[in-house]
């Protein structure tokens, strides 16, 4: 299989900032607007050097919404900055009201999603933003992998016009997509296999890309896709992989329930019905511990992926 080299692990969250920063400088157009975590979403150089586009709304955050969604009758492209439960569970209202409804362009950029918040607990792990973006109605979904991808998406996102969900992380984890093209709705196939199919997403793409390294030592060949892109959602590609291999994992930092999960067994029943295993988090909240703990506790780690692909080949046999 193909050897991903991490070149330095980042937390994706500073991916973002480098890209905001890259577009204060590039697209007159762009503005920013933050719930009082500047340093959280490393938005502190936009502000520095962008002062007049940069908008400090505080503890805010339907507000945020709103103002942003006002920017952009006048050719603004607002980027919001908080934590994804604050961005989506908080100000559900706003967005499918303001923001949704009236497709308007504004880049709604979360941090701290996920299990992966660690210590501040199950208040503040949102574990099904994903499922409530998706079923807005034009809201383009995105959840990245590492540095890199976040930074290539933050860019992508200023062109496409329409709403967006970016969801990022808090952790440092492996940088290793550098060299990869990013498209918006396009996935990137990681590695070819032919006995089981591995759809992964944010911080579980690298662990599924370890866990097809110790399936190949067992004998298991294992074609691993990171789908960075949960809305519009690559069908073709994941059809593709299935057709060949016959059975999937999807494996998410999510809610077992309205994730990426979902999104593939429901391409695959109306089109390919095969054997699928989900890592996911088994509908609960999570709870206060490092990212570490929770992630081994809660299964989605590289074990999880290893024994779903066993058990997901044994259903195809």
């Amino acid at each position: 299989m193909k050897k991903y080299t991490n070149t330095g692990s980042k937390d994706t969250r500073s991916g973002f900032g480098a890209g905001l920063t890259e577009l204060g400088q590039t697209n007159e157009n762009v503005v920013a607007l933050c719930a009082d975590l500047i340093g959280s979403l490393k938005m502190d150089d936009f502000k520095k050097n962008h002062p007049e586009r940069f908008f400090q709304v505080g503890i805010a955050e339907a507000n945020m919404i709103g103002m942003a969604a006002g920017m952009t009758l006048g050719g603004k492209i607002p980027f919001t900055g908080t934590f994804a439960n604050f961005s989506t569970g908080r100000v559900y209202d706003q967005i499918r009201q303001s923001v949704a409804y009236s497709d308007k362009n504004v880049k709604i950029c979360a941090s701290h999603a996920g299990l992966t918040l660690g210590e501040d607990g199950a208040t503040h792990q949102i574990l099904e933003d994903i499922g409530l973006m998706k079923m807005l109605p034009g809201m383009t979904v995105i959840n990245t992998c590492d540095y890199a991808q976040t930074k290539a998406a933050t860019l992508a996102i200023a062109e496409h016009h329409g709403p967006v969900y970016l969801r990022f992380g808090r952790p440092v984890v492996p940088n290793f997509t550098g060299e990869l093209e990013f498209v918006i709705g396009k996935a990137i196939f990681l590695n070819e296999g032919t006995d089981v199919t591995i759809v992964a997403t944010g911080h579980l793409v690298w662990e599924a890309l370890v866990a097809a390294e110790a399936l190949e030592a067992k004998g298991i060949s294992a074609e691993v896709i990171n789908i960075h892109t949960i809305k519009p959602l690559d069908e073709e590609a994941i059809l593709k992989s299935v057709g060949k291999t016959g059975c999937v994992v999807t494996a998410e930092e999510h809610n077992i329930l309205g994730g990426l999960g979902e999104s593939v067994a429901r391409v695959l029943s109306l089109n390919h019905p095969a054997p699928q295993e989900f890592v996911a988090v088994q509908d609960s909240f999570g709870e206060s511990g490092t990212p570490e703990q929770l992630m081994d506790k809660y299964g989605l780690n590289s074990e999880a992926i290893v024994a779903a692909a066993e058990k997901a080949i044994s259903r195809k046999n």
